[in-house]
C-alpha cells in the first residue's frame, strides 16, 4: 500500500476559532490523557479517512472542485460541547442545511464518479473534536464534566473546504476548495 496514502475531506476553522479550539484540545491532553485530536487541525469531517492511491489524486480534487465551484458559501455555528459517551468530547454544530447539503453531496458525487465511500450507517452528525480515541473511560466523566459547563458559541462564513493527508504523525492540509469560485 506504499503507493496509497490516506486522506480526508473537512471544513476547517478560521484562524481564531482553530486557537481556541486547539486550546480545548490542549487542556484535554493535559489533564485528562487524550492528546490525539492535537494530530489534525480543527475541523468538521465532510469525507472520513480513506485510503487513495497517490498517483491517482488528481482525481479526487478534480470531482471536489467541480462540485465546490458551484456550491456558495455558508454561515456555520459552534455552540457549546457535546459527547459521543464513553470517549468522544467535541465542540458541537448545531443543524445546519448547507453544512448538511454539502456533506451529502460531496459523498454522493465521489461515490457514483470514483466509487469512494459509501452510505454511512451511522448517519452524519458534524462536529468539532476535542478528545477522542485516547480518552480512558475512567476519565471520561471528569471530562464531559469540565468541557459540559464551558459556555462556547462562534459562527463564521465557510468559504472553502480541505483536503489532509496523513503524513504518519498526523494530519495536513495538502489543498483548499474555495466555494463558488
Amino acid at each position: 500500500m506504499k503507493d496509497h496514502a490516506l486522506y480526508f475531506i473537512a471544513v476547517l476553522a478560521p484562524a481564531d476559532v482553530s486557537e481556541e479550539v486547539t486550546a480545548f484540545k490542549q487542556y484535554a491532553a493535559s489533564n485528562f490523557e487524550s492528546s490525539r485530536a492535537l494530530h489534525s487541525p480543527p475541523h468538521i469531517t465532510l469525507i472520513p479517512p480513506f485510503s487513495w492511491p497517490v498517483r491517482q489524486l488528481s482525481d479526487v480534487i478534480r470531482e471536489v472542485e467541480q462540485l465546490t465551484c458551484t456550491f456558495p458559501p455558508f454561515w456555520l455555528a459552534l455552540r457549546n460541547f457535546n459527547c459521543f459517551p464513553p470517549r468522544v468530547i467535541f465542540v458541537d454544530v448545531p443543524q445546519n442545511e448547507a453544512l448538511a447539503a454539502l456533506q451529502a453531496t460531496l459523498s454522493q458525487r465521489l461515490h457514483q464518479q470514483l466509487n469512494l465511500g459509501g452510505e454511512d450507517k451511522r448517519g452524519y452528525h458534524p462536529h468539532m473534536t476535542v478528545a477522542f480515541k485516547d480518552l480512558h473511560r475512567r476519565l471520561f466523566a471528569p471530562a464531559w464534566d469540565y468541557f459540559s459547563k464551558i459556555n462556547y458559541e462562534r459562527t463564521y462564513e465557510v468559504r472553502e473546504i480541505g483536503l489532509l493527508q496523513h503524513n504518519k504523525q498526523e494530519w495536513e492540509l495538502i489543498h483548499r476548495f474555495p466555494l463558488n469560485c
